[in-house]
């Protein structure tokens, strides 16, 4: 089935992510990601809010990364698809959600920051290469260099 019915969100979580497992073992996270739409009232020149709710589902290794990574009030960005849940309530009711399957999760950068792997550079007195021997099991700095002449792709 083609993925046509793409989204993208930007919005702060609701709640701390909530990790469990299927009997089969596969990790799930659901996370609620609220945006809110400001404007100014013409007739009361109040800000009004009007405030959007997204339920996110997060399927195996994204599950667990966003389940140790974000926590509430933390702003996400948001990818996946769209999908539609159908149901009927103990009292006969029929009820429909619309609810995200992420593709991706991460942290917004627009407010604030996130601490990489970098590899820690240390002072070097000669022939040192300007790395502490002790920092080897350290994970590699995996950004490359920013060079403005060549070629973005």
């Amino acid at each position: 089935m083609a993925r046509d019915n793409n989204i993208t969100i930007i919005g702060n979580l609701t709640r701390d992510p909530e990790l469990r497992f299927t009997p089969g073992g596969a990790a799930v996270t659901d996370i609620g990601v609220a945006w809110n739409e400001r404007r100014r009232n013409k007739d009361t020149q109040e800000w009004e809010d009007n405030p959007s709710y997204f339920d996110i589902t997060c399927w195996f290794d994204l599950a667990e990364n966003v389940a140790a990574t974000l926590r509430k009030g933390d702003r996400v960005v948001v990818t996946g698809n769209l999908k539609w849940d159908s149901w009927q309530t103990a009292e006969g009711e029929n009820r429909n959600k619309v609810k995200i399957i992420a593709d991706d999760v991460a942290p917004s950068l627009r407010w604030a920051t996130i601490e990489n792997g970098a590899i820690q550079r240390t002072q070097s007195r000669g022939g040192g290469g300007g790395y502490d021997a002790g920092t080897s099991t350290s994970t590699p700095n995996t950004t490359p260099a920013y060079d403005p002449n060549e070629e973005p792709f």
